[in-house]
């Protein structure tokens, strides 16, 4: 597809000066090649779509990130890179895939890396993909080292025409198009790089949910605070927010309000503790409900009764006598929110 001197205008660089501006894009790295002295490669960088894209042509080598490396640099971003010419071999997460021409692979700056190069010429061209940014809009994270054929789906070529295309015009001025071809690369990447199995839940995803629980706590009151907000404050997409919360087996919108209910329920047992007049009204918009008959309809289909005869039934159930609850299939779902609470 691509001529092996298709540098389009970019300047030949030697293997020192094409080291260090790997370095400067890349991060410490051991680099091998076999003859320094008649290597002869090219870099240049641009933007593509938004994205920092980095075209890369050079001669046979071996590109290798190691532990310390990794560890020697603040890097922290996933990377697409679609061969265009030749073959390469990537090492990463005790994966090795061989990529050849219009293959795309997934890496992640994150994770030591080895990439080998046996071809006379390569050309590879990767786009620095924003971890946070790219894990919000997949709805996943995913696993550094994967490969796909962007021939074998609808969705890699699409993602393959849409880099050649930016490709020929390279140099162009930025495009008030580009934050929408943004989502389109993510949205490509997603259909292209999606586990056929919900993968389990990761430590950052935990730490994640566990943030966004405590968010919540602290805004519950909040008559105007849902989903939409809670996804804004985090810097999350609404989509991987919703994926969170629905990998534990209900939704944030269910966990919103079953924070609402329990806090309403202790500020009745409170009410009937101090034998105070207040309004069962008050306390519902106390508990970030608009409206009354709408919270009586939440707090009926949680426990079961009214909250006008939650005193009644809490003096029911201490004086031993079976509180109605009726057994439902949510109430497994409102035993794991409650622990979450």
């Amino acid at each position: 597809m691509f001529e092996n001197d298709d540098c389009l205008g970019a300047e030949q660089m030697g293997y020192g000066a094409w080291s260090a501006s790997v370095r400067s894009l890349c991060g410490r790295h051991t680099l091998v090649h076999g003859d320094p002295k008649s290597f002869s490669a090219w870099l240049r960088t641009f933007s593509l779509c938004g994205f920092k894209a980095v075209d890369v042509c050079c001669g046979s080598h071996r590109f290798e990130r190691s532990h310390p490396e990794v560890r020697m640099n603040d890097l922290d971003h996933y990377k697409a890179v679609f061969q265009l010419a030749g073959h390469s071999t990537i090492y990463q997460n005790d994966q090795c895939v061989r990529l050849a021409e219009g293959d795309v692979a997934l890496v992640d700056t994150a994770r030591p890396i080895t990439c080998v190069s046996d071809d006379a010429r390569v050309r590879l061209l990767s786009l620095h993909l924003p971890r946070r940014s790219l894990v919000s809009h997949l709805g996943f994270e995913p696993q550094g080292g994967d490969c796909r054929c962007s021939g074998e789906s609808p969705a890699g070529r699409l993602l393959y025409e849409v880099v050649l295309d930016a490709l020929k015009q390279v140099g162009s001025a930025c495009s008030p198009t580009d934050s929408y071809m943004q989502l389109a690369v993510y949205n490509l990447l997603g259909a292209l790089f999606a586990p056929s199995d919900p993968p389990p839940s990761s430590p950052h995803a935990h730490k994640l949910f566990m943030r966004i629980r405590d968010l919540i706590k602290s805004r519950v009151a909040d008559p105007d605070f849902g989903p939409p907000e809670a996804a804004s404050e985090a810097g999350i997409s609404l989509r991987y927010l919703q994926k969170l919360f629905t990998q534990r087996g209900f939704t944030c919108g269910e966990f919103i309000y079953s924070l609402r209910l329990k806090q309403a329920a202790r500020l009745l047992d409170r009410r009937m503790l101090l034998n105070t007049r207040e309004p069962i009204s008050a306390i519902a918009y106390a508990c970030g409900f608009r409206d009354y008959t709408h919270f009586a309809r939440k707090f009926r289909h949680r426990f079961g009764y009214s909250p006008g005869a939650h005193s009644a039934a809490q003096d029911r159930a201490g004086t031993g006598v079976v509180r109605a609850n009726p057994v439902d299939s949510t109430q497994q779902a409102h035993d794991v929110r409650d622990a979450l609470i």
